[in-house]
């Protein structure tokens, strides 16, 4: 004949107390090992803050501030990580921030390309500017001096054909004309014998020669020489 005994009083507790004690003990367990098996992420902060420094180097900071302040904010955040030992929420946080680090860094290469070329394309067409004034004042003084040119021609051609309306031009080689000069007076001719022999009223008078000297007989008498 079996016999049953009944359980001791608190007998049946122990068996929870210890299964939990198993699984606070395991949980500790396995935080350690979770801890032991994630480093600290050293190399992953060292590349995150060389790639803010690299951004903040390329302008980021004017070009691209929304994520260049994200890369900052995250590498805060994983530095805090890092010191309450969560090396697993570092990691991540130091690669978002090198993430965001690289991409303000290549917005901020671009900007300042676009900021050259802009600069260019002013100074080009700054110079543009200059050569068309330069141009334009070189085509009025070309201008003006056509004009002074034409206004020289014109006066030097009008006095030439002004004069050949009034007289016909004479040649070069026609010696100019003398004034005019009063009538020579030639020599009287001589009277003839007869005239001379003629006896005028009052009787006969003496004729002086034309030669200044006087003629043979000049004084006669009765008519006769």
């Amino acid at each position: 004949m079996a016999h049953r005994f009944p359980p001791l009083p608190g007998a049946g507790c122990r068996r929870p107390v210890r299964a939990a004690g198993t699984l606070t003990t395991l949980a500790l367990v396995l935080a350690l090992a979770g801890c032991a098996s994630v480093p600290p992420p050293d190399a992953s902060m060292n590349q995150a803050q060389a790639q803010i420094q690299s951004a903040r180097e390329a302008g980021a900071a004017d070009y691209d501030p929304v994520d260049f302040g994200f890369a900052q904010d995250k590498f805060q955040q994983a530095q805090a990580a890092m010191s309450n030992r969560k090396y697993a929420d570092a990691a991540n946080l130091a690669e978002e921030s090198m993430a965001d680090a690289s991409l303000a860094r290549t917005k901020a290469l671009l900007g300042a390309a676009r900021a050259q070329i802009q600069q260019k394309v002013q100074a080009n067409g700054a110079l543009r500017a200059q050569n068309e004034e330069a141009r334009a004042e070189n085509a009025q003084h070309e201008a003006q001096q056509r004009a002074q040119l034409a206004q020289q021609q014109a006066a030097a051609a009008a006095p030439a054909e002004g004069g050949s309306a009034a007289a016909p031009a004479q040649p070069a080689s026609v010696a100019p004309a003398l004034p005019a000069q009063a009538p020579i007076q030639q020599d009287m001719p001589a009277p003839s014998s007869s005239v001379l022999s003629a006896p005028q009223d009052g009787g006969f008078q003496t004729v002086p020669d034309n030669r200044g000297t006087p003629a043979s007989g000049a004084s006669t008498q009765g008519g006769q020489p």
